[in-house]
């Protein structure tokens, strides 16, 4: 566990602390180097701020490429909607990314800013913030509950209702107005007259979990379409369907009242789902601990206080930095 000393740091001298760190690992001259001096000699915090942010940048080294990764395939997505030629702009993109990785990450803890975020947002309609549960009503009377940390756009002017899930997740209850209600997400879709159900968005797919009514769901363009029923779940991914099976769905939607509701589900999307609802990072470095599974019911407002009760049933270590940053390994 990384604890803070008793000398408080400012936002001003984590920043300072920051950027020097960037200036210190690209070559400094003398004169840099005897600035940084001064600077680290001037005031105590500003070595508290420096030995912090160092750890930061060990810790981020591997969490970085993770995330550089997920920003990669953000932009790829936003490149495609753009519908403009993307391999050479791409690959050029993440050649930045692989070098930026680390400061990527800090600038997500310490700034807010998440470029993947930024993306899913473009164009949405209606987005919750970390940590809100929102519900909406839409023009024809349906009502959505956006998960914390998402976001859908709407489009309601053609002969169907179309919402694109962004980000995140939505619970949907659908009016009964004639007009087929169709919910997009990643490749594939959700199709309804009038019903209640969860879409779920996954690295590469989603998941569909039906409370009640019928839902008839399509891994993509051309695919066979799979029915479901209340308390039936099906995951899709990369144009692929897998095979439906019965779910406690009111347990499943149980976020809607505050709760996260785990049957040997593994941890990876455990944090998956904490991530929405923590104002800063959190980052899952071991492929061995994100496969191992979780079952029981966590109120999702106090991530935190999920995370203490897991690491007392797996073991895990967890490293806090600066109050924004978990890394779990």
């Amino acid at each position: 566990m990384i604890t803070r000393s008793n000398i408080q740091v400012t936002p001003e001298q984590e920043r300072a602390a920051l950027a020097w760190l960037s200036v210190l690992h690209d070559q400094p001259d003398s004169g840099d180097q005897a600035t940084f001096s001064r600077w680290l000699q001037a005031d105590p915090a500003h070595a508290e701020a420096y030995a912090q942010a160092q750890v930061v940048w060990e810790l981020s080294e591997v969490a970085g490429s993770t995330l550089a990764d997920e920003e990669a395939l953000a932009m790829r997505r936003y490149l495609s909607a753009m519908d403009v030629p993307r391999d050479r702009r791409l690959k050029r993109w993440s050649g930045g990314l692989a070098v930026a990785a680390s400061l990527l990450l800090m600038l997500g803890v310490f700034g807010g800013w998440q470029p993947a975020r930024w993306v899913d947002d473009l164009g949405a309609d209606y987005v919750s913030a970390p940590g809100q549960v929102r519900t909406v009503t839409l023009a024809d009377q349906s009502q959505v509950t956006l998960d914390a940390d998402s976001a859908i756009a709407v489009d309601f002017s053609g002969s169907e209702r179309y919402v694109q899930l962004r980000r995140g997740v939505a619970f949907f209850q659908v009016s009964h107005t004639g007009k087929p209600f169709v919910v997009v997400a990643r490749e594939g879709e959700a199709r309804v007259l009038g019903t209640e159900f969860e879409v779920r968005l996954q690295p590469q797919g989603a998941q569909v979990t039906v409370l009640s009514g019928r839902v008839g769901v399509k891994a993509g363009k051309g695919a066979p379409q799979q029915i479901l029923t209340a308390d039936q779940q099906v995951a899709y991914d990369a144009g692929a369907t897998d095979t439906v099976h019965q779910v406690d769905s009111r347990a499943r939607s149980a976020w809607r009242e505050g709760w996260l509701t785990y049957s040997r589900t593994p941890l990876a999307e455990v944090v998956a789902d904490l991530k929405r609802y923590y104002p800063g990072q959190i980052v899952l470095l071991n492929s061995q601990l994100s496969a191992r599974r979780i079952s029981g019911s966590f109120p999702s407002q106090d991530p935190q206080a999920v995370l203490d009760s897991l690491q007392g049933v797996l073991g895990f270590e967890q490293h806090h930095v600066l109050g924004r940053l978990i890394v779990l390994r």
